[in-house]
């Protein structure tokens, strides 16, 4: 059953401006039974009173857009270098389900063109799905096909070009949420790299949901030469996916820059963004990094999954005896707690699982990060803008008059961040951070070399943590092997005494890893360590004293892994640096 016509918008709007007398208005309403014919109402009235008053279209265009507070677009152009941007944004065949073009983008919004009668309902689903502000001009049907044509000319195949009066109805009476359902459905593949221009989005979704399948932690788009690469980091290492033509490359980097809130027309700068999807039930965020290159702006995103913020400190792969003492540093009242290591190598997974080892109601912790990548419950997480000043320094100076007992630092990077951190753990505050540095006994001289005084760094470091991933392999995919002689010399000259021991490797592939763990090496500022820093001791100095004290650098704690069977030798070797002869142990 049709809604009633003479409680139309449009009449009631004729009759209230006196364009029609309240009895043309009921003839004409009268008139839309016999002429429906399946066809949505606000449709067959307005084009019945285009056809009955004789009105010049712009004329009625003008005062609808009055009434309903949008805007009309007598002659609008699409800028041809927008074009690209544009269609990345809305593939065709949304734009022609659903009757409108993409006119405008910015930041946060996007104005779209349509015809009358708009169906603001499904707008509002629009704006949702793009996770934009959508803003409406209204255009005449003639100029709503001329857009068409102009920006998706080369999408429309014979069939579609011809947009007559009649597709223009069946535009108007798409259903939007009925189209992202199809989406949702279909199972989009590209094949042998051949994607066409309306498969942008489409490419996307696919591609993120692709990537997040195999478990991966960032997708890299890479423009090259003669190609438009697209891979993604599983476990730590880079994988293919299938790309598409280089002609789409400048299309689906727009999407991504629209999708993360980032200027699309800024290309000579890097930019940082992010956004928030829901895929099967699931929350996901995601960080998305820009920088130009030679061919074209390359773009990284993050993938942040929620659940894995859920790790505990058994999943992080420590042997026992280096968890309880981690344990133990971590739970200490004051000082502070450092992990060290190269982009990539779980510092600050590792620092999260030790925030919810301790986080508990009785405690008041605050973090400042660079970005704040997860959020946790019950934690009082900041987000540096170095843009507002908002640095390291800045925030942790602020921080020390909200009284907390528990400070993590997303990582020291200066003298004065150095500095407050030490004050701040000098007076009864426990600190957690990173450095970069390729193993533990670096950073004392890390932060003596920014500029931190050595009698304050032996009086305010309570331990240092220095770490690396390798790949897992699985309980049931472990195939025993004796160690070779190659890997023995590899390891360094030291480790004759692994001459006969049993290794494993995954499968008869050697590559059937999943998921990954840590290899650490870390030491506690005792005593006798703190008078070596205090003395401001050469980095050689403070490796003799490790040796005395029982300290077991990465590799080590690598091969012990590898005899349990957790990872294979191969990967001990392509992430640990080569051993200090001092710190290897004779059998």
């Amino acid at each position: 059953m049709h809604p009633d016509p003479i409680n139309s918008f449009l009449l009631e709007l004729l009759v209230e401006n006196q364009w029609l007398t309240s009895i043309q208005a009921q003839e004409i309403g009268g008139s839309v039974d016999a002429s429906l014919s399946g066809e949505p109402l606000e449709v067959a009235l307005y084009q019945i009173v285009l056809d009955t008053l004789a009105v010049d279209e712009t004329s009625l265009l003008e005062l609808i857009a009055d009434a309903e507070g949008i805007q009309y677009e007598v002659s609008p152009t699409l800028p041809t270098e927008s074009h690209a941007d544009l269609r990345g944004f809305l593939e065709f065949e949304a734009a022609q389900k659903y009757g409108v073009v993409p006119m405008s983008l910015s930041n946060e919004g996007i104005t779209l063109a349509t015809s009358y009668p708009c169906h603001y309902g499904e707008l509002d689903t629009l704006a949702h799905m793009m996770d934009r502000e959508v803003e409406v001009a209204l255009v005449t049907s003639d100029t709503l096909k001329h857009l068409y044509h102009s920006l998706y000319a080369e999408s429309m195949d014979a069939e579609s070009t011809s947009l007559n009066e009649d597709s223009v109805s069946e535009i108007k009476d798409s259903s939007l949420e009925n189209w992202m359902q199809s989406v949702t459905e279909s199972s989009f593949v590209p094949g042998n790299g051949v994607l066409e221009e309306g498969d942008v989005s489409r490419y996307v979704d696919w591609a993120i949901e692709e990537a997040i399948k195999r478990r991966a932690s960032d997708i890299h788009f890479e423009p090259m030469e003669y190609r438009f690469r697209i891979r993604c980091r599983v476990d730590g290492m880079l994988q293919q996916l299938d790309s598409p033509s280089k002609k789409l490359q400048n299309s689906i980097l727009s999407r991504l820059k629209l999708m993360a809130h980032i200027d699309i027309a800024e290309k000579r700068l890097p930019q940082d963004g992010r956004f928030h999807l829901e895929l099967n039930r699931k929350s996901y965020d995601f960080r998305v990094s820009t920088v130009p290159s030679t061919h074209g702006e390359g773009i990284v995103v993050r993938i942040l999954d929620k659940e894995r913020l859920n790790i505990g400190l058994p999943e992080l792969g420590m042997l026992d005896d280096h968890r309880e003492r981690f344990e133990s540093v971590i739970t200490e009242p004051d000082g502070i707690f450092l992990v060290t290591g190269p982009t990539g190598s779980g510092k600050s997974t590792t620092l999260y699982a030790a925030l919810n080892f301790i986080n508990d109601p009785a405690v008041k912790i605050l973090t400042v990060e660079d970005p704040v990548e997860y959020h946790i419950e019950g934690i009082n997480q900041v987000q540096v803008r170095n843009e507002v000043d908002m640095t390291f320094s800045a925030a942790l100076r602020s921080m020390l008059r909200q009284a907390p007992n528990i400070i993590m630092v997303g990582e020291i990077r200066d003298k004065e961040t150095a500095d407050i951190a030490i004050n701040a753990s000098l007076t009864g505050h426990t600190v957690f951070s990173t450095l970069h540095t390729n193993d533990a006994p670096s950073a004392i001289t890390r932060l003596i070399d920014m500029g931190a005084k050595p009698f304050l760094v032996s009086a305010a470091l309570r331990a240092v943590m220095a770490q690396r991933l390798v790949r897992k392999i699985p309980e049931k995919l472990r195939v025993p092997y004796d160690i070779a002689d190659w890997q023995i010399q590899a390891l360094g000259p030291d480790y004759d005494f692994l001459l006969g021991r049993q290794f494993y490797h995954a499968g008869e592939s050697h590559q059937s890893f999943h998921g990954r763990i840590g290899l650490f090496e870390m030491f506690e500022v005792d005593e006798w360590l703190g008078e070596i820093i205090y003395k401001n001791a050469s980095l050689s100095t403070i490796r003799q004293n490790l040796r005395q004290r029982g300290f077991q650098n990465m590799r080590i704690d690598g091969v012990q892994k590898a005899l349990k069977g957790w990872t294979s030798i191969e990967e001990v070797l392509s992430v640990t640096p080569l051993d200090d002869p001092l710190l290897v142990p004779k059998g």
